[in-house]
C-alpha cells in the first residue's frame, strides 16, 4: 500500500505530442562549423603574421635607405664645410702676403730715387759724407723691402722673359739669334711668389733679313 500511494503522488513527467508525420522535431542551433583541412587551417592563421612582418620588414628597408641618405647628406656638408675652412684659410694667407701691394710698390719709387744718387759719386770729402749717408738708408729700406717679402729680380743669363721684364727700348742686332736683355733700367721686383713690379729693359732681337 505505502508503496502504491508514493508512485501515486510521484511527479507526471509531460511528454509532448510526436509532430505530425511522426518525425521529431529539434530546437534549431547554430548551422555546425565546416571542418577544415589541417594545413590550409595552419596557412590561414600564420598569413596574419606574414603579412606583418612583410610590413615591417618594407619599414625597415625604407628607414634603413633614409638613414643612408641622411649620412651622406650629412657627409657632403662636412665636406663642404672643409673645403669653405681651407678656402678661407688660403684666401686669408694671401691676403696678409699681398695687402701691402699698393704701399709697397709705392716705396720702390722711393728706392729708385735712392739707386739714382747712390750712382752719383762724390766730389769732395762732403759728398762722400753724404754718399755714405743715402748708401745707409737704401740698405735700411731694402731690409724693410725684404722683411715684407719683396725681393729684386735678377737677370741671371741675359734672356729676355717678358714673365718679368718690360722691354722700354728694342734694338735690332747681328749679334743675338733671341732676344737678349743690353741693359737693365729699372729694377724688377717680386712679392712672395707674385710679380710686383716687372724689370725695365733695353731688349736686342735678331736683325732682320
Amino acid at each position: 500500500m505505502t508503496d502504491e500511494k508514493d508512485k501515486s503522488g510521484e511527479e507526471i513527467e509531460f511528454i509532448p505530442d510526436a509532430p505530425p508525420g511522426g518525425e521529431s522535431q529539434e530546437a534549431p542551433g547554430p548551422p555546425a562549423a565546416t571542418k577544415k583541412d589541417p594545413e590550409e587551417k595552419n596557412a590561414e592563421s600564420g598569413r596574419p603574421l606574414k603579412d606583418k612582418l612583410k610590413k615591417k620588414d618594407a619599414e625597415i628597408k625604407s628607414l634603413k635607405k633614409d638613414l643612408d641618405e641622411l649620412k651622406e647628406a650629412h657627409l657632403r656638408r662636412l665636406a663642404d664645410m672643409e673645403n669653405l675652412r681651407k678656402r678661407f684659410e688660403r684666401e686669408k694667407s694671401e691676403f696678409q702676403q699681398y695687402a701691402l701691394s699698393g704701399l709697397l710698390g709705392d716705396l720702390l719709387v722711393v728706392g729708385d730715387n735712392f739707386e739714382r744718387a747712390l750712382k752719383i759719386g762724390p766730389s769732395d770729402a762732403e759728398g762722400k759724407t753724404f754718399r755714405e749717408g743715402v748708401d745707409l738708408i737704401f740698405r735700411m729700406f731694402q731690409n724693410l723691402l725684404a722683411k715684407h717679402g719683396v725681393r729684386p729680380i735678377v737677370l741671371e743669363n741675359r734672356a729676355f722673359d717678358p714673365n718679368f721684364h718690360h722691354a722700354t727700348i728694342v734694338e735690332e742686332s747681328a749679334e743675338v739669334e733671341e732676344p737678349t736683355v743690353a741693359e737693365e733700367l729699372q729694377k724688377g721686383y717680386m712679392l712672395h711668389d707674385r710679380l710686383l713690379r716687372p724689370t725695365l729693359v733695353k731688349v736686342l732681337v735678331p736683325k732682320k733679313g
